[in-house]
């Protein structure tokens, strides 16, 4: 399979995205090729670590790059305080200069926290993302967002701090579990139901073949990223048109504070719901046909994903506890709560006017 690039245009902040199979393996030259660099410092985690991280070592030392790594627990619990700074001190322990390299190496809570570290340390080193998840490739390792979560909310704490480079290999999806390989297309259905019908077609017919066809999955993840791509060269820090990115995530979010960023529900899975419930709202208030809630509700079904508030295992805070902590959330613009709504899939749009006796009415009726 040949390695397909995505250049991210931000000026003197601008870098490519790599896709494609084998990166891991190919990442020292890669990387040395770009930045000349002589050390990195890895930062994973304790899923990566163990199936994963050998071989990147192996990849830099051949191309003489010495690499320490850091390997911090598994989970969205990660991106906290605590283990921010165990990585600032880490990484200033390496002795990690301007002029060395900072690897995110794993999933999104890697990515988020590692690229936080990266904008705090020393005020700014660079920092490649080699992302080992479908929902980091497609989503949280483009676009500069970094942070880490409070007890108020989700990605509260951060700053915008762009990586140098991208390195997405296909192959390493091949170790996710069917769940967190799920989780990941939440993130991919949203960018066909944001803004490309056609790709959401395409998704429809070939999304239950992409866990078994790399070409297919090289293909879902290169439009993915050249969407979300094209979205931050034109609003970098989410002034107006990135704000369409978060298209279910103001409900995600709620659901996933309100199940403590447990297992209980992954990011992915909290965003194909919120997606779900940000179309049963907008047909409520007649802003899309009643078929669309119906046509998304079903393809995350026949994906073998959640959709619905009740496909959540254990108890859950009741709406208006969901409501207050959408208040928390980062959308929130002049004390009015902003929404991603739709006027049919590939139309979304940004709202503060909703109507919140039908919202309740579609919380309730999305938990029965």
């Amino acid at each position: 399979m040949t390695v397909d690039k995505v250049h991210v245009d931000l000026g003197s902040r601008s870098y490519d995205v790599e896709i494609g199979q084998g990166l891991i393996h190919e990442a020292g030259t890669r990387i040395a090729a770009i930045f000349g660099a002589r050390r990195a410092a890895i930062v994973t985690d304790a899923t990566v670590a163990p199936l994963h991280l050998e071989s990147l070592q192996a990849a830099l030392e051949q191309a003489g790059i010495t690499a320490e790594a850091l390997v911090l627990p598994a989970g969205e619990a990660t991106k906290n305080w605590a283990d921010l700074g165990r990585t600032v001190e880490w990484l200033l322990g390496q002795k990690i200069e301007r002029k060395d390299i900072v690897i995110a190496f794993g999933g999104g809570v890697i990515g988020d926290l590692v690229g936080f570290a990266s904008a705090i340390l020393r005020r700014g080193v660079r920092f490649v993302q080699i992302p080992t998840t479908l929902l980091s490739q497609v989503d949280s390792s483009v676009g500069g967002k970094t942070g880490i979560n409070s007890p108020q909310g989700k990605n509260l704490i951060g700053a915008f701090h762009q990586p140098t480079l991208v390195l997405a290999d296909i192959d390493v999806l091949d170790t996710l579990t069917p769940r967190d390989f799920l989780s990941g297309y939440g993130e991919v259905a949203k960018y066909g139901l944001l803004g490309d019908e056609s790709f959401f077609r395409w998704l429809e017919k070939n999304g239950p073949a992409l866990a078994r066809d790399p070409a297919l999955r090289a293909e879902a993840v290169r439009h993915s990223v050249a969407m979300k791509a094209g979205i931050v060269q034109r609003d970098e820090t989410e002034q107006g048109e990135r704000a369409l990115l978060n298209l279910g995530h103001t409900f995600g979010h709620a659901l996933e504070s309100a199940t403590g960023y447990s297992d209980r529900l992954l990011h992915g899975e909290g965003v194909a719901i919120g997606c779900t419930l940000a179309f049963d709202l907008s047909a409520r208030m007649g802003l899309c046909a009643q078929e669309a809630p119906s046509r998304v509700a079903a393809h995350f079904a026949a994906m073998g994903m959640p959709s619905r508030i009740s496909d959540i295992p254990g108890d859950l805070a009741d709406d208006e506890a969901l409501i207050a902590l959408m208040g928390q959330d980062k959308k929130v613009q002049d004390g009015k709560l902003r929404f991603i709504l739709a006027r049919g899939i590939g139309e979304a749009f940004v709202t503060d006017e909703v109507d919140f006796d039908q919202l309740r009415a579609v919380l309730r009726e999305s938990r029965g």
